[in-house]
């Protein structure tokens, strides 16, 4: 039986989540009867344990480095100090390097991988060179332009580059170019252009199979409303949040009807604002035709936020890659965004040269940005679709192909 290995970079949810729509496929490519080992740590461990209950022999909890949380996103200056010193709980990074190294080689050695597959995890890829494994990288930064972080972080990016080059084959879970999303994140080498595969974006293509429409779904019908997303891990959850709020307390947002999603499976969170400041159940609001302003919601349904999608006329996000493609690519909606890391302002500032979307850095931005789509909306539309026309969708499909020729060779 075949065996293979998949690393999932713990920081944020995007690589979780392009892992398990690669995995959701890998079966209808490969012939041969295989099995899949996982290795992750924090959340992402977690969210496997509980998606795979009776395989947890096959899920291995692997220590990888990863930035120290701020109070809104990844702090560059404790991360910068844990380099060498112990910080927030975490060993001296060399340290964890060389003890994440170790656990993940002592998994090749018992294993006996026939193939790897990396999301974000690039230890793994030396590992495998080592070894003479065929390793898949799936990435959407390989140096990306720096705006914060300043010039300092430079020889860090430089060597995770340097690492990332090792993987046998580099897949950009991106639509080729001109239409790449992570264009300004990507800038690479000439010595690694023949590796590089644009294999598209990674969304989720099942059909949902709708159900009578819930109580959101009802009162959210025939209003005009903006659709403001929280997502990423709790440091980048809880900023997002804090600049939201921030912009909510403008006179501008006064009649400015919105959904704020939390992304946290926290049904107390579910709230409707009514305009005259009142706080109400979703259903109460509906039985009672509330006027709203504001609807919180901790977890939308699959079938809630594709209509939320459908229905609202702008997204507001912090830039994830994953959240960008399915809203411009899969709904052709314009989004606003309010970055928290550099490579989300790279994705953003594409997406603005391209007028898809606006890029704002400040709270004044944003209700500007709002008033600029809605006088402009036609022009964002024309660009939109001819963005969606070009939008790849099927990243799991062909990076699962690509898994399945490599191991057809490789018999």
């Amino acid at each position: 039986m075949l065996k293979i290995g998949e690393f999932i970079y713990p920081w944020g949810s995007g690589h979780y989540s392009r892992m398990m729509r690669l995995n959701e496929v890998l079966g209808n490519y490969i012939e041969e009867k295989f099995e899949v080992h996982f290795s992750s740590k924090d959340h992402v461990y977690e969210k496997l344990l509980k998606k795979f209950p009776n395989e947890k022999e096959k899920i291995h909890e692997i220590l990888m480095p990863t930035p120290i949380d701020g109070k809104f996103g990844p702090s560059v200056s404790m991360s910068l100090m844990n380099f060498l010193l112990p910080v927030s709980k975490n060993p001296p990074l060399v340290k964890q390097i060389i003890s994440y190294l170790r656990e993940e080689r002592k998994l090749y050695d018992k294993e006996k991988f026939d193939l790897v597959i990396n999301d974000g995890d690039m230890g793994s890829n030396i590992l495998a060179k080592n070894r003479n494994i065929p390793s898949l990288f799936i990435t959407n930064q390989f140096r990306p332009k720096l705006y914060n972080s300043r010039s300092y972080i430079y020889p860090s990016l430089i060597f995770v580059a340097k690492q990332i080059a090792k993987a046998s084959k580099i897949l950009v879970a991106d639509s080729p170019p001109p239409y790449t999303m992570c264009e300004y994140n990507l800038n690479f080498i000439e010595e690694v252009k023949e590796k590089i595969t644009y294999v598209g974006h990674f969304t989720n293509n099942k059909q949902i199979k709708r159900k009578e429409n819930s109580y959101l779904e009802k009162l959210i019908e025939d209003n005009e409303f903006g659709y403001w997303m929280r997502t990423g891990n709790k440091s980048t959850n809880d900023g997002t949040g804090y600049r939201y709020e921030k912009v909510f307390h403008q006179d501008e947002m006064e009649n400015e009807k919105r959904i704020i999603s939390h992304a946290k499976n926290d049904s107390n969170i579910d709230s409707v604002t009514g305009k005259d400041g009142k706080k109400y159940s979703i259903s109460e609001a509906l039985d009672k035709k509330i006027e709203w302003i504001q609807i919180d919601v901790g977890f939308l349904s699959e079938q809630e936020k594709d209509t939320v999608l459908d229905l609202c006329k702008y997204a507001v996000v912090n830039g994830s890659h994953t959240t960008m493609g399915e809203i411009m690519g899969g709904k052709s909606k314009p989004i606003i965004g309010i970055p928290v890391y550099d490579e989300h302002t790279n994705n953003i500032k594409w997406a603005e040269d391209k007028n898809l979307g606006i890029l704002a850095t400040k709270t004044k931005q944003v209700t500007q940005a709002i008033s600029n789509i809605k006088q402009n909306y036609e022009e964002f539309e024309n660009s939109l679709n001819e963005f969606s026309k070009n939008f790849l969708p099927n990243g799991a499909e062909n990076s699962a192909s690509i898994a399945a020729q490599i191991l057809e060779e490789k018999r």
